[in-house]
């Protein structure tokens, strides 16, 4: 199983903060993840998950979207993040 976990204004476009999905080889990466969630909600789900600054995560550490999964992880998208 893999917890797909969704923060701020992502998970307001999205209209949804967490959902799970069984884990596959079809779901490797976490580009892998961003077209399976593309295919299965549409265009929608598009436009914010391919926007360039989305940041991931999985298991709590950011990363790149060629980052390898494994069962069990959690994977989080979370809009740019800003300093000041």
């Amino acid at each position: 199983m893999l917890t797909i976990k969704f923060f701020s204004l992502i998970r307001e476009a999205l209209n949804v903060g967490e959902l799970t999905l069984e884990w596959s080889d079809e779901l490797a990466t976490v580009a892998h993840i961003k077209h399976h969630l593309v295919e299965r909600h549409g265009e929608p789900w598009r436009e914010v998950l391919f926007q360039p600054n989305v940041v991931h995560a999985v298991n709590q550490t950011v990363v790149h979207d060629q980052t390898p999964l494994k069962r069990g992880d959690e994977i989080a998208f979370f809009p740019p993040m800003t300093g000041g």
